[in-house]
């Protein structure tokens, strides 16, 4: 179900620094995407993503012209219990096959303040397609000290109901609404200009 939650921090794109949409690359090695649940009322649940990839089209001129792509298995979840694990990917929640995907394409940025924005995209999940809105944060865009490029990082928020994408198997018990929180960090792609 975590699928979705991914790809919307990206949008963010409208606090490029550049006049034309400029490609940035979703690093890997820090997006993670995190979300957590109720377990009958004794215990919060919690399952991340991570290391997924896509791409960020930044606009500064037109906010809403900027877009986000990003994709990423469904047997990529980790939820620290192997047992847990195999259950979520049975029939009683995903049913996915190793090369089932999550994907999210964004649809929409609405700018709400200097850093914040409202991206609005289709997540698809278990064959589902929804609309989804995420509450992103630009946390910086600055060069990267290391890699001596541009880069940027966001956060993002959205409450997705597992029932939307045919995997509600045991609520109310196990809740229905699942919290997502991302993070990332995307670089500018090689061979666009600084």
């Amino acid at each position: 179900m975590t699928r979705f939650f991914l790809a919307a921090a990206l949008a963010a794109t409208p606090f490029a620094v550049s006049a034309e949409p400029v490609a940035y690359d979703i690093d890997s090695s820090h997006a993670q995407i995190v979300f957590t649940y109720d377990h009958l009322g004794f215990s919060t649940g919690t399952g991340m993503f991570s290391g997924f990839e896509g791409e960020i089209m930044f606009d500064q001129d037109e906010p809403a012209n900027s877009t986000v792509e990003v994709s990423f298995p469904v047997r990529s979840m980790l939820t620290g219990w192997e047992a847990r694990f195999e259950h979520f990917m049975s029939d009683d929640f995903f049913g996915a096959g190793e090369d089932e995907m999550v994907t999210f394409v964004s649809t929409g940025i609405e700018v709400t303040g200097e850093n914040t924005a409202l991206i609005t995209g289709d997540l698809t999940l278990n064959e589902t397609t929804k609309e989804v809105v995420l509450d992103a944060v630009l946390n910086q865009a600055a060069p990267h000290p290391m890699e001596n490029k541009p880069w940027a990082g966001f956060s993002a928020t959205t409450t997705l109901l597992r029932s939307d994408f045919g995997v509600g198997a045991f609520a109310p018990y196990v809740s229905d609404e699942v919290k997502v929180e991302i993070s990332l960090e995307a670089m500018q792609a090689d061979g666009e200009a600084s």
